[in-house]
């Protein structure tokens, strides 16, 4: 009886998973390593072209430098977050969360407001700083983009970190460096590790921000499989292109979940350190000195690029105006065919509200699957559940153009909600389980004695308790689904764009004051649903 429950219970969101995930992935991968038979030419082509090989190796040697940069600017923050407590610091968090789930194209339009050529920076040291349409402007906007990730998980570990054990270590003579080198790093580097491989993972699969800011001399992968579909239509080398970063990226997110699993149970330890109230003593020594020229460069590179995008919205002709605002509405500068920006916007809340419902429908059975029953083959299903997450925007719309483009579907905004939720539901996944974890089960135990069954015990008892995990992963989910670009601009027709497309077509038009109008409001839903996400106190990574 439980097992035919169990298989009704995840039939929905198996099936779900299978249609739009893992029938398109057999496509590309049919398309790449079969013809007439299975083939290895089209990779072999692709690995004996040198550009693209040059393409691969700048592709993985980018998301190691870019996930070096993201650790040296977030463990920091970490500290920081982990050890101190003063006003505004929920608020503080939530603002400097927001770059994660910001729409890449936006990230890149405030590098080129901020570093480009008549930018800010140009114009307080009166030459190009040499960051746009350079490897250095990637790295920068990559460490931009993944800061949170550092910051959250490894601050939310260092809290849990027992005290008693730094203490006996002073007692012995510890200090300093010695201190943190022998005792504090080995208790948070499974934190460390995972941030650093979650965020290995995303540039790796990163898009807009390499193509924009670096141009075609600098293509990842990503870029590379856009422009073989998209520009000359050479599907066979997109395909191989797409199975040699699928097969990459199985690899990355498997040490990734390895490292979760370290990550959760050093986690799970109920010790949680009371921050220290900051006050200006704090400030005074080389400690306070180091402390203020951090929250100098977090201001530059990671608060600066999001305040340019404001400024520059409310920015005409040299003076203050909002008429960048009015323009985005105004039909004679309206750079969209069949869309207006009221429709973009109205696009946008649809398709995220679906996202969110649909994304909640495949994470809350699974999770409760993968926390509350012991089958054979539960890892695996973890693994399978899990691996969207590896998947690329781009791959994903290769997939649905190569599956879906001769039926009804295609031609329907289902086709968009459908791929918003293969990428957003791993983080409404990820958001249940860990607020399931943190149950204790004999409450789980105690509904079963007085007789309920064990689904109606999970809804009665479980799933309330669990209620912040749900708040966070539908915020998250929403919040990705209004931010997502590769997929939509694949896939969408002119009246289902959404206002991260209008920014980018914004953006095309040279209109980089009604890109960034656009862009701000984008920036105020984010904004605010991170500061809910505060509130809440709970973790999605």
């Amino acid at each position: 009886m439980k097992m035919r429950a169990s298989k009704l219970l995840l039939l929905v969101p198996v099936t779900l998973l299978v249609v739009f995930f893992y029938v398109p992935l057999l496509s590309i991968l049919q398309t790449g390593l079969w013809d007439n038979g299975p083939t290895l030419k089209f990779l072999t082509s692709v690995f004996s072209n040198p550009y693209h090989r040059r393409v691969i190796g700048f592709t993985i040697a980018q998301a190691l430098a870019s996930t070096g940069l993201t650790l040296l600017v977030g463990l920091p923050g970490a500290y920081i977050f982990a050890k101190y407590d003063f006003p505004g610091k929920r608020l503080i968090k939530a603002i400097l969360t927001v770059p994660f789930v910001m729409p890449s194209v936006m990230v890149a339009l405030g590098f080129i407001l901020l570093f480009g050529r008549g930018g800010f920076v140009y114009d307080l040291i009166g030459r190009d700083p040499g960051i746009i349409y350079s490897w250095k402007g990637i790295l920068l906007a990559h460490a931009f983009y993944n800061f949170p990730i550092v910051v959250r998980m490894v601050s939310a570990l260092w809290q849990r970190v027992n005290p008693h054990y730094e203490e006996m270590a002073m007692t012995l003579g510890a200090r300093g460096f010695t201190l943190f080198r022998k005792v504090t790093l080995p208790l948070i580097s499974p934190a460390i590790f995972a941030s650093a491989m979650l965020t290995f993972v995303f540039c790796f699969l990163s898009f807009s921000i390499p193509l924009i800011i670096g141009g075609y001399q600098y293509a990842t992968i990503e870029v590379d499989i856009f422009t073989s579909i998209m520009t000359l239509l050479d599907f066979r080398t997109g395909a191989a292109l797409a199975v040699i970063q699928i097969a990459l990226s199985l690899i990355f997110m498997y040490i990734y979940l390895r490292s979760l699993d370290a990550y959760a149970r050093r986690e799970e330890q109920r010790i949680l350190q009371r921050p220290k109230k900051l006050s200006i003593s704090d400030f005074k020594g080389l400690k306070g000195a180091l402390m203020l020229l951090y929250a100098a460069f977090v201001m530059l590179f990671i608060v600066a690029p999001l305040l340019a995008v404001v400024y520059d919205s409310l920015h005409f002709n040299g003076a203050w105006s909002l008429e960048n605002y009015r323009r985005i509405f105004s039909a004679e500068y309206n750079p969209m065919f069949g869309a207006t920006t009221l429709d973009a916007i109205m696009n946008s809340l649809t398709f995220g509200f679906a996202t969110v419902i649909l994304s909640l429908i495949i994470a809350v059975p699974l999770a409760y699957a993968l926390h509350r029953w012991n089958f054979r083959g539960k890892r695996v299903l973890d693994v399978l559940a899990t691996l969207p997450l590896a998947s690329s925007a781009i791959t994903l719309g290769l997939g649905y153009i190569k599956v879906f483009s001769g039926t009804p579907l295609y031609y329907t905004p289902w086709i968009l909600i459908a791929a918003y939720t293969i990428i957003a539901y791993p983080f409404v996944l990820r958001a249940v389980s860990a607020s399931l974890k943190k149950i204790k089960p004999n409450l789980w135990e105690a509904a079963l004695t007085l007789g309920a069954k064990d689904w109606k015990a999970f809804v009665k008892v479980e799933l309330p308790l669990a209620l912040g995990g749900l708040i966070v992963g539908a915020i998250f989910a929403f919040a990705m689904s209004i931010a997502e670009l590769g997929a939509t601009y694949m896939l969408a027709k002119p009246e289902y764009t959404t206002m991260t497309l209008a920014v980018y077509k914004f953006l095309g038009a040279r209109q980089f004051g009604s890109a960034s109008a656009l862009a701000v409001l984008l920036m105020a839903i984010s904004t605010a649903g991170f500061i809910l996400i505060e509130r809440t106190g709970e973790e999605v990574w």
